[in-house]
């Protein structure tokens, strides 16, 4: 439930407002928390109550956990303690699962347990490389520092995770109204064209076959497709799901042209930033390792990680072990990494590689769409092509009739 109200700082003022609380008795240790004293408060009745789409889907967004990582390491330097901090935050945020989450830390900050293990209590808000990089950020004593990365890391992701987004939004757009389009006409117009044919009794050739018993299928049966199209989809993110479905899907996308190079590009980038800000943050390299595997999305590279980390605890160099994946990893990361490792500069090397590659799929994303749309258009003209080529066929069959 909301509350207004009114209160007053340590210095007389008086400040209002309205507030979340399950009650009056938490209204006022919030308020509390925040230096505030309540002089009057009231339960905003009169609006409806609303169900919080985040609540339901229970899901915070990148946004959310960058504006939660950056503030808090900025009031954390400016001196505020983490209970309060916390608090803040949690008044900031509109995201409602994200508020309750932001409580549930405050009140175990205030039992005393330490950030990173009130935040592991979340794996699917806070995943393994954030909780320990907070963590490490703890127990180093350098949290604000600590922060400061994560947000840059988590902005990078967004960034690069928005690229691929909007350059997919283009052709999905094209597809999805080709779709619509395509299926009105076999229900509409395709229908009236074939009782022309049938009442001339004109031999159709195999297209236009094609052609009647696809609209018949979406006229009669049409239920039964869309609900055979949708258990094919469920089915197939099921079977993707599983270990040996996911390999045999990631392997498929390896090999699909300029596909492959933009999932090469955004495993590599992501494999050395994050490898890069691990570092940075006071984690081992074998431990900075474990966690980064489970954070790649191709089947391919995590397993070429995980091979990394086992030969590296025996003393073999990253570079070195890399280099059997020259199928993944490309020779001028590769090369980099050697040269860091040999200078003692790996955390810096491996960011300079993240930023190479990080521009290098800005300018492939920028570039997709001029690739992809005279692809599109090949295929929505063949389409076109064949739909017209097996409606005119019966035509010339009719003229010879008559």
């Amino acid at each position: 439930m909301q509350f207004s109200y009114k209160a007053k700082d340590s210095n007389g003022n008086v400040k209002s407002g309205k507030i979340d609380a399950k009650n009056k008795n938490e209204l006022e240790r919030k308020l509390g928390n925040l230096g505030l004293s309540v002089i009057f408060s009231k339960e905003e009745k009169d609006k409806k109550s609303v169900i919080e789409i985040s609540k339901i889907l229970k899901r915070v967004s990148v946004v959310d956990k960058m504006l939660f990582t950056r503030h808090l390491g900025v009031m954390l330097k400016a001196g505020l303690p983490f209970s309060r901090s916390i608090a803040v935050l949690a008044e900031q945020t509109s995201n409602a699962y994200f508020i309750e989450i932001l409580q549930s830390i405050q009140e175990d900050i205030q039992k005393g347990n330490s950030l990173a293990d009130s935040l592991s209590k979340y794996p699917k808000v806070f995943d393994n490389l954030f909780v320990s990089m907070i963590r490490v950020g703890e127990m180093g004593g350098n949290l604000e520092e600590v922060l400061n990365i994560l947000y840059i890391q988590l902005k990078k992701e967004h960034e690069l995770s928005s690229r691929i987004k909007g350059a997919m939004m283009y052709p999905a757009v094209i597809i999805f109204a080709m779709t619509v389009i395509g299926t009105l006409m076999m229900i509409f117009v395709v229908p009236s064209l074939l009782n022309i044919f049938t009442e001339m009794e004109v031999e159709l050739p195999l297209s236009t076959q094609i052609i009647v018993f696809i609209s018949d299928a979406l006229k009669n049966h049409g239920v039964f497709v869309f609900l055979g199209l949708i258990i094919s989809a469920v089915s197939f993110f099921k079977i993707v799901k599983t270990p040996k479905g996911k390999k045999g899907f990631d392997y498929f996308l390896l090999r699909l042209p300029t596909i492959n190079g933009i999932i090469g590009k955004v495993n590599m980038a992501r494999f050395s930033r994050t490898l890069s800000s691990m570092i940075a943050s006071g984690i081992s390299i074998v431990e900075a390792l474990k966690i980064i595997s489970g954070t790649l999305g191709n089947t391919y590279y995590q397993e070429s990680v995980q091979d990394a980390c086992q030969h590296i605890q025996k003393g073999i160099e990253l570079s070195e072990v890399i280099g059997k994946y020259d199928n993944l990893y490309q020779p001028l990361m590769i090369h980099m990494i050697e040269v860091g490792e040999e200078t003692g500069t790996l955390e810096e090397t491996l960011k300079q590689v993240a930023e190479f590659y990080e521009d290098e799929i800005e300018q492939i994303t920028s570039n997709l769409s001029s690739i992809i749309e005279p692809i599109l258009m090949l295929v929505i003209g063949g389409a076109v092509g064949f739909f017209a080529i097996s409606m005119i066929q019966p035509m010339y069959g009719i003229m010879e009739y008559m």
